[in-house]
C-alpha cells in the first residue's frame, strides 16, 4: 500500500509517501512554519512525489492530519487532502494530531502511558492520556495545563506534544520526572502516514477537530 500524508495543523507543512511494501517512507519533507501552509502545500507535495517517483493513480490512499491544531492550518491541509483524494478516485482518512504524537512512543514502549499536549494559549492544552497498550485514558480535550500537570504527576509518563516542555516545567518540586519529554513542533509525518495505512475502510474521515471554538467571532 502506497499512502500520501499531509500535516498542516501546527508549526510545520508537511507531506511525505509510505510504502508499505517497501517498508516505510520512501519520500518526505517537513518545513517548519507558522503561517504560508497554503501557499506551501502543493508545491512540496509535488516535490515529495517527484521524489518517490509516483503520479497521484499510484497512491493508494490519502491521509492528512485533522487536529486539534490551527483553524486555518487544518482546513488548508484536509481541503488539499480531499482535493487529491477526490480528482484521482481515492479513499481520504483523517488522523488525530494528538494521536499521531503519541503514536512512535507507544510504538516504543507498551507499557508507560503516554501524555500528548498541543499549545492551546491562554494557561490550556489541547489533551490526551494514552495508558498502557495504547488505551485512551483521557480523550481528546480542551483543558486547562494545570490538568495536564496533574496527570503527569501520577503515574511515569512521556510527555510529548508542542505543550510537553510547558507541562514538564509545572510538575511539583520532589513529583517523579517523567520518562521523557517530546517537545517538537509538529508531528512526525513519516507516523501520520503509518496511522493512514492501518485505518480500517469507511472509519476516520477527513473532518477538522479543532475541540474550542474559534477566537475570532463575526
Amino acid at each position: 500500500m502506497r499512502v500520501l500524508a499531509i500535516d498542516t495543523a501546527l508549526a510545520a507543512c508537511s507531506a511525505a509517501v509510505l510504502d508499505t511494501v517497501f517498508g516505510g517512507v520512501i519520500a518526505g519533507e517537513s518545513v517548519p512554519m507558522v503561517r504560508g501552509h497554503a501557499e506551501a502545500l502543493m508545491p512540496i507535495v509535488e516535490q515529495v512525489m517527484q521524489r518517490a517517483e509516483l503520479t497521484f493513480t499510484d497512491i493508494d490512499r490519502v491521509a492528512v492530519t485533522t487536529g486539534p491544531g490551527s483553524f486555518t492550518g487544518l482546513r488548508v491541509g484536509i481541503s488539499a487532502a480531499r482535493g487529491i483524494a477526490l480528482a484521482a478516485n481515492l479513499p481520504a482518512f483523517g488522523v488525530s494530531t494528538l494521536s499521531a504524537y503519541a503514536a512512535p512512543h507507544l510504538a516504543e514502549d507498551q507499557i508507560n502511558s503516554v501524555i500528548a499536549v498541543i499549545d492551546a494559549r491562554h494557561d490550556h492544552v489541547y489533551l490526551q492520556v494514552f495508558g498502557p497498550g495504547g488505551r485512551i485514558v483521557v480523550a481528546p480535550r480542551l483543558a486547562p495545563i494545570g490538568e495536564a500537570v496533574r496527570a503527569a504527576s501520577e503515574a511515569p509518563s512521556r510527555i510529548v506534544g508542542s505543550a510537553a516542555l510547558a507541562v514538564a516545567d509545572r510538575l511539583p518540586k520532589g513529583a517523579r520526572p517523567p520518562l521523557r519529554v517530546d517537545s517538537r513542533e509538529a508531528p512526525d509525518i513519516g507516523w501520520v502516514a503509518r496511522m493512514g495505512a492501518v485505518l480500517p475502510e469507511g472509519q476516520s474521515p477527513p473532518k477538522p477537530q479543532y475541540l474550542r471554538a474559534p477566537d475570532a467571532q463575526p
